[in-house]
């Protein structure tokens, strides 16, 4: 088991010709590789700069770089332009689109008892190992699993064997590990490197994938004081020293604890990398520990035109609504649809205020009865956006027109919480 590239800290700031440099660097340590496989995030983690970490590898092999399979989870397939956008120069014909539902194996299962355990006894079923046949059975002697670490609703830390067992995972494995983080408790796990879902996923890798010739090319992202998103850290290794140490920097990159919990914030949603509530509640789920009992909380939402990236998924969310916990168990123990899908369950929870708080969508392409008919406030996105202007808005907090906001502008880069909720 080895560490190829560990560097990085809170001030730290590589630049493109580093991290090809950095990621060359460790290839070579690799030796020689005659048939690899990227496995990098989708466009709803553009910001990782994993496009540009998967063109570098590519570069690096050329056409002994076979494939590329977006890690999609349950998200719709990129569609040629977010590609092109993303991994730009990297041939269109080797991208592969994964489908959880049917292009996977089950490589092995993790007990019933060790889930049991891990959920202090409020779940018991199995948690099955799948894997998308590329990565089982593709013959690559090369697996570059590509992405960011970053605080994360479900497995508390983002990336690591999340991107292989999830990203590119079947339909039970995701479902259930939503389910599991979900029951367990978000504000329990997010932010933290060691839970009880990556407790699972480690269970599974650590039987089932180490045999699988795997490498983790991990990046932490920050903010910087100019507004940018430099890359803080990079992390190249094939065991779990190397996520390790991305979450510990990732901690001090990404985690604020505010001062005092906030009454409004405004998060904005880059309509390039939102297009549902499936993935814009990001903005649900990193503010959550910061916000006050009785807060409010605005998101500004331009491209998002649909609530689930699957239309199944879909359906259920507009059937159900996120109506909070109890309602959502209930559901779940009475109606067969949702508990076939554990994975939207766990989402309606995630994203319910649970009755704390008030939740203001304003989205560029759904109406104000689509809206309020999954239990969400409507807010008109262009009158919003006249009075929260995110060009004029910067990170944190703002006084506009008398008001005080703390404002949000990638969501998906960070984790907001307020002492009392640690």
């Amino acid at each position: 088991m080895s560490l190829y590239c560990a560097i990085g800290s809170a001030e730290t700031e590589l630049s493109s010709r580093q991290l090809q440099e950095l990621l060359a660097d460790s290839l070579a340590k690799l030796g020689e590789r005659a048939s690899v496989l990227a496995v990098p995030p989708d466009q709803s983690r553009e910001h990782s700069r994993a496009g540009e970490l998967t063109r570098y590898a590519w570069e690096y092999y050329g056409d002994r770089l076979k494939a590329v399979l977006p890690a999609l989870g349950t998200h719709v397939p990129m569609r040629p332009g977010q590609i092109a956008h993303m991994f730009a120069g990297v041939p269109a014909e080797l991208f592969r689109v994964h489908n959880w539902r049917t292009d996977i194996e089950t490589l092995g299962e993790v007990p019933a008892g060790f889930v049991r355990e891990q959920s202090e006894g409020k779940l018991n079923f199995s948690w099955p190992a799948q894997v998308n046949r590329l990565i089982s059975r593709g013959g690559f002697d090369l697996i570059l699993s590509i992405g960011q670490v970053v605080p994360h609703e479900v497995i508390g830390m983002a990336n690591y064997t999340k991107n292989i067992l999830i990203g590119v995972g079947g339909r039970e494995g995701i479902n259930r590990s939503h389910y599991l983080g979900a029951v367990y408790g978000m504000e329990r796990i997010m932010g933290r490197a060691e839970n009880p879902v990556r407790n699972v996923l480690d269970y599974a890798a650590g039987r089932f994938l180490r045999h699988l010739p795997i490498v983790y090319v991990l990046t932490v992202v920050g903010r910087g004081k100019d507004g940018g998103l430099p890359v803080r850290g990079l992390f190249i290794g094939d065991d779990s020293e190397c996520f390790l140490r991305a979450a510990e920097l990732s901690l001090k990159v990404n985690f604020e604890i505010v001062a005092e919990p906030i009454q409004k914030a405004v998060v904005y949603l880059d309509p390039n990398e939102f297009h549902s509530t499936w993935i814009g509640n990001k903005a649900v789920y990193r503010t959550r520990m910061a916000l006050a009992d009785g807060a409010e909380l605005v998101i500004l939402a331009p491209g998002v035109r649909e609530f689930g990236e699957d239309q199944g998924i879909d359906a259920l969310i507009r059937k159900y609504g996120y109506r909070g916990t109890p309602a959502t168990l209930k559901a779940v123990s009475e109606n067969a649809d949702l508990a076939g899908d554990l994975s939207a369950a766990a989402h309606l929870i995630h994203a319910s205020s649970e009755g704390r708080f008030r939740i203001v969508w304003c989205p560029g392409h759904l109406s104000r009865e689509e809206v309020e008919g999954v239990g969400y406030e409507y807010g008109d996105l262009k009158a919003m956006l006249a009075r929260y202007d995110p060009a004029q808005l910067r990170q944190g907090y703002n006084r506009v027109h008398g008001e005080e906001i703390f404002f949000v502008a990638h969501p998906g880069l960070g984790l907001w919480a307020h002492r009392s909720r640690l």
